[in-house]
């Protein structure tokens, strides 16, 4: 077959393939023509998601009937001084956008620059059907109706009108916040959805984001050899089960980039379950020389040209600043009841006669005289005849369900979810001995052989050592066979069978290419859990409160290893409105 050149028409479709695959994709373009013009005030109008009607409104610096004619043709622009395609500041360069539109549905393109009349050009699917005076304010006016009637290859592609819709606000929502500075309005099927005023960053953010942010969130700036990252993340414990709410902008330019993505993730690593996702708002500012916006037709993707430093950048700022703030918890307020508290004078005296001074995590590293906690007392309370210390969590009172520690801090009351708590210690014991290179272990006075699927035993002969440098020495006895010959001494005695499996099942979800640190900071939060007070154990007073002063001390105790919250607290108002004192 003998090579041709295509039709105008099909290379406009073509085009149009690249920067049109739906209306959020061609709303983006238009708004960010309107950024890009200088508006002030950004005014979008929705019908079906886009589907029948996309109009976009700007008080910007317009356009002659000269300039509209050039705007409507392949390649030609205003936003490349010296054309140097490696330093672009606006949002885009090509002149892809309005020809792409206008080849898959009727455009009309309306213009005024100020002191001179405005002009019209109707467009349909690549043909001009009209052009004339038009009455508008100084700025300019695109609408964009039947998008893809004419290609129904194209249109069936297209989904529901909500689900559209739903990324149209994206679209809008990610520009806002890109441009704080600039007023939105949209609206859609004739009802007002957003009316943002031209606000700093922050306050926009907030905004378009959750306003619980302010409670639950967390400030970032830093700098880093030229480049600065500054915006907001959630606290672990505020999460949601999609990474919708996360926002990601390079130079002003909203992005969804991998490594970027990444890099967030990788700094919430053990600080959040998998299936969770934080609320973030990022905004990273570097050298245009260090960054290509060009590798995608949308700018949706960047490339650096240093990805480690970037990396580096995000995943120290964002652990600096959680690290900073690891004793907060954020637990999402529940509707209370009032509820009757009771006493019981069957209280076990065995349990207070321990010395008040033992450290909790003595007395969980050694065997327990299993004596002591028959019959379990079925609830007790710490006298609370003393002042109350200043601590940030309180003194131990008592204890609920053999699960929560019930403490009494100055400021109101604090509930403690002994095993979540203990988790988090175990792991950042574990992860500070590691570091240290001195992981205490327990030899076993008897090795213990244990059996697995022969997959399972492979992937953890290929990690032993690391295994090792955790305090689990293990080595191979057979197909299906594993002998262990010591745990990590934090574990005290544990289920070694269930923890090797659960080990070997944590290497094989892990799999790909993540850092030998990343590894075993996974593995060391499974290793953790196996190691923590499970529900359901009795603690005296003086393990409660050596629990307690030991999370005060140790970073990241507001969350346990999977992002659940460790504590929460009622303040004393909260608690006077459940009485109705309030």
């Amino acid at each position: 077959m003998s090579i041709r050149r295509l039709p105008p028409e099909l290379i406009n479709r073509i085009a149009a393939g690249e920067v049109v695959e739906r209306p959020a994709s061609a709303l983006k373009e238009l708004i960010e023509n309107a950024l890009d013009a200088g508006a002030h005030q950004i005014a979008v109008r929705l019908h079906a998601g886009g589907l029948e009607l996309i109009e976009v409104a700007d008080d910007g610096c317009g356009m002659t009937a000269e300039e509209m004619r050039l705007a409507l043709e392949r390649h030609a622009t205003s936003k490349l001084p010296q054309d140097a395609i490696d330093r672009i500041t606006s949002f885009g360069f090509r002149g892809e956008a309005l020809p792409s539109i206008a080849s898959v549905a009727r455009l009309t393109l309306e213009s005024r620059v100020r002191g001179a009349d405005g002009w019209r050009i109707e467009i349909d699917h690549g043909e001009e059907v009209g052009e004339g005076p038009a009455a508008l304010p100084p700025g300019t006016r695109v609408k964009v109706e039947g998008l893809f009637d004419k290609v129904p290859a194209r249109r069936k592609f297209l989904r529901s009108p909500r689900a559209e819709y739903g990324a149209c606000l994206d679209a809008v929502k990610r520009l806002a916040m890109a441009r704080s500075d600039v007023g939105f309005t949209l609206d859609h099927d004739g009802r007002r959805i957003l009316t943002l005023a031209p606000v700093e960053a922050p306050v926009r953010v907030a905004e378009l984001l959750t306003h619980e942010l302010d409670r639950h969130g967390i400030g970032i700036d830093c700098t880093r050899e030229g480049m600065r990252l500054t915006g907001v993340v959630s606290l672990p414990t505020f999460n949601r089960g999609a990474a919708d709410q996360q926002f990601l902008f390079v130079n002003a330019r909203p992005v969804k980039d991998r490594l970027l993505v990444g890099a967030l993730r990788g700094a919430y690593r053990d600080l959040i379950a998998r299936d969770r996702h934080p609320i973030a708002a990022l905004f990273l500012d570097v050298p245009l020389e260090e960054v290509d916006v060009n590798v995608h037709p949308a700018k949706t993707e960047v490339r650096f040209r240093d990805p480690s430093a970037i990396r580096g950048l995000i995943i120290g700022g964002l652990r600096h600043a959680l690290d900073e703030e690891s004793g907060r918890s954020a637990a999402r307020e529940q509707a209370a009841a009032a509820v009757m508290w009771t006493s019981s004078a069957t209280y076990d005296e065995a349990l207070n006669a321990r010395p008040q001074e033992m450290a909790f995590a003595q007395a969980t590293n050694v065997a327990e005289d299993q004596r002591l906690f028959e019959p379990a007392p079925a609830a007790r309370a710490e006298p609370a005849s003393e002042p109350v210390p200043s601590f940030p969590l309180g003194v131990a009172r008592g204890q609920v369900a053999a699960t929560y520690i019930v403490a009494e801090a100055e400021d109101g009351l604090v509930i403690v979810d002994q095993h979540a708590a203990h988790e988090r210690l175990v792991l950042e014991r574990m992860r500070a001995a590691r570091e240290g290179g001195a992981v205490a272990r327990q030899a076993l006075l008897i090795a213990e052989v244990v059996e697995l699927d022969e997959p399972d035993c492979d992937r953890l002969e290929g990690a032993i050592a690391d295994l090792a440098d955790l305090g689990l020495e293990t080595e191979r006895f057979g197909p299906t066979s594993m002998l262990v010959r010591s745990v990590p001494a934090a574990l005290g005695k544990t289920d070694v069978a269930g923890l090797l499996a659960d080990v070997a099942a944590e290497i094989a979800e892990l799999g790909g290419p993540m850092s030998l640190r990343d590894k075993l900071d996974h593995v060391a939060a499974t290793i953790a859990c196996h190691g923590s007070v499970r529900a359901g154990r009795i603690l005296s007073v003086a393990e409660m409160n050596a629990l307690l002063r030991e999370m005060e001390v140790t970073p990241r105790s507001g969350q346990c290893n999977h992002g659940r919250p460790t504590w929460v607290k009622l303040g004393h108002s909260e608690i006077e409105k459940l009485f109705g004192r309030r």
